[in-house]
């Protein structure tokens, strides 16, 4: 049972605001691939868009080149050692869905491939071309045009990280196969 629902486009850009390692998700003629990013975050708010650091050399980044759409994931901490293999895997002749048994959907706008089992949210994104720029620096552009979120730990526009949902508390890398758990979250007095 999926506890996703869709997340209101104005909202998109809290999904990771906070700086979570992400998931990108890729896919063209018939293959696709997911890699591990720890750089993204949101540029506008509307339309809703985001940078996501895809380095130029890689599979991930010929794929969403080719198709001009990419889907960011948001594990959750249920998935720190799937982030880190994906992460540290060239997906150019391993088909990492398959070796990881990853199962996806596809996205309701664009049909990237999308995961939603152990992840918190997610954003299917058309890339904002940017032909000055492509071949010069790994920073991709998109458009949100869809995202969603598992209801437990993010609903009405909001983050709510609590002990019953720490499975689903994004996660943040910090070097060498070291992740830190969001959660212990604190609220600003008169808000």
């Amino acid at each position: 049972m999926s506890h996703f629902t869709e997340v209101k486009l104005a909202h998109a850009s809290r999904l990771i605001n906070h700086g979570p390692t992400v998931l990108v998700t890729s896919s063209h003629g018939g293959r696709g691939n997911v890699m591990a990013a720890a750089w993204s975050m949101p540029v506008e708010f509307t339309p809703p868009r985001i940078a996501v650091v895809i380095d130029k050399t890689t599979w991930t980044r010929e794929l969403v080149t080719a198709s001009g759409a990419f889907g960011i994931c948001v594990p959750g901490a249920a998935l720190v050692d799937l982030t880190h293999a994906v992460g540290s895997l060239s997906g150019r002749s391993v088909d990492k869905f398959e070796r990881f048994g990853i199962r996806t959907r596809p996205g309701p706008v664009l049909g990237v491939p999308l995961l939603e089992a152990g992840c918190a949210a997610w954003l299917e994104c058309r890339l904002i071309r940017e032909p000055h720029a492509e071949d010069a620096y790994d920073t991709c552009f998109g458009e949100v045009v869809a995202a969603a979120a598992d209801s437990r730990i993010f609903a009405g526009g909001h983050w709510t990280f609590r002990e019953d949902n720490a499975d689903l508390q994004t996660i943040h890398h910090l070097g060498g196969g070291h992740f830190v758990r969001a959660g212990g979250t604190l609220r600003a007095a008169g808000s």
